[in-house]
């Protein structure tokens, strides 16, 4: 693991930039209690690589687009479905985002010196059997401007439908001059190609982060800070880290909806943007369950996830529970029977410090299922204090349990064999778990 070190002596430099550093953890700490404990304070007997179904040498493999080893840096992945008349899903990809120059270009971690390098989509064949065996393939953005930057984040796809053979692609871009999303469209015959549509943006978008479709051309979005790096001089350097430390609920997630007209590039029409949820603590990751009924949202400095009940015919959300994680959580994906996964970061100065490229930094990775628990299951829980057992560093060390919801580790890394988990997904049907690390290169598949 990573010796610990002063978030300031990456992020900060003159002596009273130290005290205000200081005096905000200090608070931080005091305010968010233990859950942001555990993020600043590492955990030494982190294994190298655990997997909750079997051997971490023999069950998972690093895919990457050998030789040249582009597909690297990825934020977000999400399942793009081809699905028949009556909903069932007959095949499967994967779609990810990804950002070789990211240690040049990062408009939440920083720093902000070098945003011309340009990101990138990929796909992946999973494959009849879910496996690493799959070669993941660029996506060329076809009538992408030349003159856009593309450094893409949060991502969602609509399913591939018979009576609808292109789908609608969303992607947050964090781009030199302001934070958009840009629509494509893909279609299952040719995935390797994406026609750009057009870019949204407006005042709404502030620090868009990640999204997830409610219909082919309506999606939740976070905004993860009020505050951002974009504020020039001293006010970016200061303002946007007070808001992360401090867990200062002054973002929001807004449903946004364009209009018909909205689909066809010679007619864009306008995107309209509602608040949905508000004062929240950098939300980060969001996803809407299999069924509709719920929406997941990561709170990412205050360690935990917010659930809430989803109304398909307004787009209102209900808060239903709050639920800690042992980590920052990055992004959320919902599986086919409803259990959460989600990836995230343990130890937040080393994430830091990779993100800065200090030698020999590793960031580690962690990565849990969240599902909600029968009255049976429940009361045999109570029987006993001891939960998400079996594992090198067991979620109980860290957090407490949520009455209503089972926690379980389904992988743990200090870095060395994976670094800074940011998007897990498991295929319910063959249980293979795939993993993109912020900092890391490929894609992690472990296979049970």
């Amino acid at each position: 693991m990573t010796r610990p070190f002063s978030l300031l002596s990456i992020t900060m430099k003159s002596s009273l930039s130290w005290a205000i550093a200081t005096a905000f953890i200090a608070f931080g700490l005091w305010r968010n209690g233990r859950s942001s404990r555990n993020i600043l304070i590492p955990t030494p007997d982190f294994p190298h690589g655990y997997y909750a179904e079997g051997s971490h040498n023999e069950h998972c493999a690093i895919v990457r687009d050998t030789p040249s080893n582009d597909m690297k840096f990825c934020e977000d992945a999400v399942f793009w479905e081809q699905q028949d008349r009556s909903g069932a899903v007959l095949d499967k990809v994967l779609l990810l985002s990804c950002d070789p120059s990211r240690r040049g270009w990062n408009t939440v971690m920083g720093p902000m010196l070098e945003p011309s390098f340009r990101g990138a989509l990929w796909y992946y064949t999973i494959g009849q059997g879910g496996g690493a065996s799959g070669r993941p393939r660029r996506i060329t953005l076809e009538g992408y401007p030349e003159e856009h930057n593309f450094h893409p984040l949060g991502l969602d796809v609509y399913p591939s439908q018979p009576d609808r053979p292109e789908s609608n692609l969303f992607v947050v871009n964090h781009a030199r001059y302001n934070s958009t999303v840009e629509q494509f469209v893909i279609s299952w015959r040719s995935p390797d190609r994406a026609r750009w549509v057009r870019t949204l943006s407006g005042p709404e978008f502030v620090s868009p982060n990640a999204l997830a479709l409610t219909g082919p051309t309506s999606f939740y979005l976070t905004n993860d800070h009020r505050f951002t790096r974009r504020l020039p001089g001293v006010l970016g350097k200061t303002l946007p880290l007070a808001e992360t430390i401090l867990g200062l609920p002054l973002a929001w997630t807004n449903h946004v909806t364009l209009s018909d007209a909205s689909t066809n590039e010679d007619a864009p029409g306008s995107p309209y943007a509602e608040v949905v949820t508000s004062r929240l603590a950098f939300p980060n990751g969001v996803a809407v369950s299999a069924d509709g009924a719920q929406v997941a949202i990561a709170s990412t400095t205050l360690c935990e996830i917010l659930f809430y009940a989803r109304d398909p015919a307004t787009q209102a959300l209900s808060p239903l529970a709050r639920v800690p994680t042992p980590f920052a959580p990055d992004n959320v994906r919902f599986d086919s029977q409803g259990s959460l996964i989600v990836a995230g970061h343990p130890h937040f100065q080393s994430l830091v410090a990779v993100a800065a490229n200090r030698t020999d930094a590793l960031a580690p990775s962690w990565v849990v299922s969240i599902t909600p628990t029968s009255p049976a299951a429940e009361a045999e829980t109570k029987m006993g204090s001891d939960w998400d057992l079996g594992v090198p560093v067991p979620a109980s060390r860290k957090v407490p349990r949520a009455p209503g919801y089972e926690l379980r580790t389904l992988y743990q890394s200090d870095g060395s064999e994976f670094s800074s988990s940011s998007t897990a997904l498991r295929d319910a049907r063959t249980g293979v778990l795939y993993v993109v690390g912020l900092y890391a290169d490929g894609l992690m598949v472990c296979t049970p």
